[in-house]
């Protein structure tokens, strides 16, 4: 396929960078085709390439650009005109049109992949299979089966794999984790969040979107996992239509614009979590931990911090963001930046693909619940996956014979190769130990 050579400025040729401890470089000298003069290139930087130039790709791409010791080299789109316009404007040398481009590159030590969800696990799996480390936005699957599978494929080809869930790295969300691992409101006895968009998407993006508690409130489900600090047990969902009367006939969660969920936790903890597809407020995105000795939450965020004193008014003088890429714009940079240092000094990955896998998990079992009204262990969506191998995994709901010796999985980790970080031997930053059990 064609791959591009941008015209940058010489500068991009010449950028220094922190020593990649898997692949140490030297300083070379290299003759400059644009200036025929001697110029100084260091081949320690880590360098990466980036598939898809839309909205989340460009984020990602520009954060990757301020971060220390991480040099962006080629970027892709289907429709290549995006993926030039990403080239001239980040300074990358090479653009295409074809995501593989950018896996076979022998210059990429590392992928980030922004492509539409249907096409991670493929890409995972591409990546890993060429060496290459990989970020990938959530979700890593839209299938659970293939998501053990991509999952695997990283951990037997030796590469780390990081899983995009943005708000983990919100300094909202943060503080509020901070607080509980410090004790700083006692033992933890109540978490409640909320997540409300602005305005519900079109019924187009709706269909086929994998249903509310797969498409939205997956983060909160996250979340919840993320400030418990443990994994759950069970999860009771409800669901239901309240402003886009046209989505009701679609199928299952997919005919809910809200719902609510209450989640299990070891220790009698209970994570309460509500989402609605429209806030006429902007988004309202909040999250409270009641312990034994106070509380901690978070407020809206604010595109600033003025305020109106009237007689007839007294509050905000304007609304909260109503875009999440203004929202979470900081929070995308941040784990960007994390990924990157995480290559450059080989350090965990602060949001692992089994995190990912629980996140994907918990939503399923959140939509079985609504489904059949009553209270789902988790352990039963493990159940749910059968592996002859960790390339070879299926749904036990599509295997017409069930092999002579089949047990299912109550654990995901009787379902995973060891992670990158676990083969080194290093304390892993996620809480996948007792694995839903």
């Amino acid at each position: 396929m064609k791959i591009f050579i941008a015209t940058v400025a010489l500068s991009a040729f010449s950028q220094q960078g922190i020593a990649f401890s898997f692949q140490h470089g030297q300083s070379v000298r290299q003759q400059s085709a644009l200036s025929m003069t001697v110029v100084e290139k260091d081949t320690s930087a880590v360098k990466v390439g980036v598939i898809g130039c839309g909205r989340i790709g460009l984020v990602h791409l520009e954060a990757i650009t301020k971060a220390p010791g991480v040099t962006p080299v080629i970027v892709s789109n289907p429709t290549v005109s995006k993926a030039e316009a990403a080239a001239a404007q980040y300074n990358v040398p090479k653009f295409t049109g074809e995501a593989m481009d950018v896996i076979t590159d022998p210059d990429v030590d590392a992928v980030w992949i922004c492509s539409p969800s249907q096409y991670h696990a493929e890409q995972i799996k591409a990546a890993a299979a060429n060496g290459k480390h990989v970020f990938c936005e959530k979700p890593l699957a839209t299938d659970l089966s293939e998501t053990v599978e991509a999952i695997n494929a990283c951990s037997e080809a030796g590469v780390k794999l990081m899983t995009g869930l943005q708000r983990r790295f919100d300094e909202n969300f943060k503080r509020v984790r901070t607080a509980v691992e410090k004790n700083e409101v006692g033992d933890t006895i109540m978490i409640k969040l909320c997540s409300r968009d602005p305005a519900p998407p079109p019924f187009a993006y709706v269909k086929g979107g994998g249903g509310i508690f797969a498409d939205m409130a997956v983060h909160d489900l996250d979340m919840s996992r993320f400030l418990a600090g443990a994994d759950p047990i069970d999860i009771l969902a409800v669901g239901s239509c309240h402003i886009d009367k046209e989505i009701e006939k679609l199928e299952g969660s997919e005919a809910f614009d809200t719902a609510s969920c209450i989640v299990r936790y070891p220790n009698g903890v209970q994570a309460m979590i509500d989402v609605c597809r429209q806030s006429s407020f902007g988004y309202d995105q909040r999250a409270e931990v009641l312990g034994t000795k106070g509380m901690i939450q978070t407020d809206n965020v604010y595109p600033n911090t003025a305020k109106i004193f009237r007689g007839d008014f007294t509050g905000n003088a304007d609304m909260p963001y109503d875009f999440f890429l203004s929202r979470y714009n900081e929070a995308y940079v941040t784990e960007t930046i994390a990924f990157c240092d995480s290559l450059v000094n080989d350090t965990p990955v602060p949001c692992t693909g089994q995190d990912g896998l629980a996140a994907l998990i918990m939503a399923i079992a959140a939509d079985k619940s609504a489904a059949e009204n009553r209270w789902v262990r988790f352990d039963e969506v493990v159940q749910s996956v059968y592996c002859v191998g960790p390339m070879e995994c299926q749904l036990v709901a599509e295997s017409d014979v069930f092999p002579e010796s089949f047990r299912p999985s109550s654990s995901t980790k009787d379902l995973l190769v060891p992670e990158y970080d676990e083969q080194k031997g290093r304390k892993k930053t996620g809480f996948f130990g007792g694995i839903f059990g």
